[in-house]
């Protein structure tokens, strides 16, 4: 029985759902995590339903009336543009369905301490990531190589991806986001508030140390920029939270002031965190020429630099660019269904989007929502941002010395980065995906706070005798 009410319970279906989704992650284990992932993904579809349907959730979810249009603007386009892609946007449409009710959703389920969750998911990553960081390298250090390439779909090549240090995990990318992830939720553990919220013992300092070098180490060498950029920006956004304690007690020379010295120090940040990339890739390059068994040996390996082997910058995605303008201008206003993407670009463009492991998206989680929507879609889902980044910054400056030993900072600063990353990468809504689903958990937590800070009152706006709650706009 009390099993039966565990597969009901949406907080131990996000921590399930989200274990599940970072072993996709990993070589080996990919292939039975999806397989257990599908089974998952229609249980997270029933709790969806559930939510809405018996458990109100529409009535109490914050900004949900624009959520709800975004979603009867993707059935509009499904049905518009009506192809064999209809089954793949169906999926996204319950995906869609799980990121909203299940993930942001958080902050409608009573008597949940969120707290607990979150440190669970934490505890998780950063023992995980420390493990299997480790294990990438001390095989890296040994020299052990694996390769597999099935019909260029299913690709493994272990330790070493493109000359891109990729560990244990799938790809260098994905190691690199899953490193920052790590980092983000160390920092999470660090806060005393959170802690004691949570009502949970701290993590061993020597343990979250291990576990920041490995990451750091871990997403230098993977040479992945996009990750890198996350990481900056996070850490840009957490020194604007302290730079601008107090912002309505400042005159404007104060403000004047604060923002040049945040500009150079975002400069500064930047110039170091890249050229300690370069630094740490030399050094790890001569330790492991350095360790060759032979000349013979050194002779048959190629040297590893850590740099990508495609000296273009944008890897690919001003093509991408390109094209996707294509495909926007087929249908400006309702966008073509993000099932549609890879069948109009073979049937009305040059077909560079043709299905392959790598190159089945646009790589810009916006140019994606925008091509997928159109204009209406896009516009509905961004008055949705709109609106609960207003809230979520109106609340953090004003009780901001109240958590600053809390994780509302930690979390804004991770969103705000996100957005950033999301123009490099398939990662705002359009994908099933640990990256995918970390974000509106992140988002989801932060919808806590805005509970905790505005709580939901009995004001209703009056249309046509009916009255809709305030908090849905």
């Amino acid at each position: 029985m009390k099993m039966k009410s565990k597969f009901k319970d949406p907080s131990f279906f996000r921590v399930c759902y989200l274990i599940v989704l970072f072993f996709t992650n990993l070589s080996f284990i990919q292939i039975p995590a999806y397989v257990c992932l599908v089974f998952m993904f229609f249980w997270g579809v029933k709790l969806s339903i559930n939510k809405v349907l018996h458990q109100h959730c529409l009535q109490k979810l914050r900004f949900s009336i624009w959520l709800l249009a975004f979603m009867g603007m993707n059935i509009i386009t499904m049905f518009i543009f009506f192809t064999w892609g209809i089954l793949y946007s169906i999926v996204m449409l319950m995906h869609i369905s799980i990121c909203f009710f299940i993930f942001y959703g958080i902050h409608t389920e009573e008597g949940l301490n969120p707290k607990a969750e979150l440190y669970k998911v934490c505890k998780f990553i950063i023992y995980a990531t420390t493990i299997v960081g480790a294990l990438g390298f001390i095989l890296m250090m040994c020299h052990v190589k694996f390769e597999i390439n099935w019909q260029n779909i299913f690709i493994i090549k272990f330790i070493i991806f493109e000359n891109r240090f990729t560990g244990l995990y799938m790809n260098p990318n994905m190691l690199g986001f899953v490193s920052v992830v790590s980092i983000v939720c160390c920092h999470i553990i660090s806060k005393h508030d959170f802690l004691a919220q949570a009502k949970k013992p701290r993590i061993s300092r020597i343990w979250l140390a291990v576990c920041l070098t490995v990451d750091l180490f871990s997403l230098l060498l993977c040479d992945s920029n996009a990750s890198l950029v996350l990481f900056v920006c996070y850490v840009i956004f957490t020194i604007v939270f302290y730079f601008f304690t107090n912002p309505a007690r400042m005159n404007i020379k104060q403000v004047l002031l604060k923002t040049v010295a945040m500009l150079l120090a975002c400069v500064y940040i930047v110039g170091a965190a890249y050229l300690t990339r370069v630094v740490c890739q030399k050094t790890f390059s001569s330790l492991l020429s350095s360790g060759q068994l032979s000349d013979e040996a050194a002779a048959s390996e190629e040297e590893i630099t850590f740099e990508h082997e495609n000296s273009n910058m944008d890897s690919g995605r001003i093509k991408l660019i390109k094209e996707s303008i294509g495909l926007f201008k087929i249908s400006p206003l309702f966008g073509i269904g993000n099932g549609n993407i890879i069948l109009f670009s073979q049937q009305y463009l040059s077909g560079t989007l043709a299905f392959n492991y790598h190159n089945h998206d646009l790589h810009n989680g916006y140019l994606t929502l925008l091509v997928s929507t159109g204009v209406f879609g896009f516009l509905l889902f961004a008055i949705f941002g709109f609106r609960f980044a207003k809230h979520t910054i109106s609340n953090l400056f004003k009780r901001q010395k109240a958590d600053s030993q809390d994780i509302l900072p930690c979390l804004f600063a991770f969103c705000c980065a996100y957005l950033v990353y999301s123009l490099f990468e398939k990662a705002l809504l359009f994908d099933i995906s640990f990256m995918v689903m970390w974000f509106w958990y992140m988002i989801g937590m932060t919808g806590v706070y805005l509970n905790k800070y505005e709580p939901m009152i009995d004001s209703y706006y009056n249309l046509n005798r009916h009255r809709l709650p305030k908090h849905m706009i």
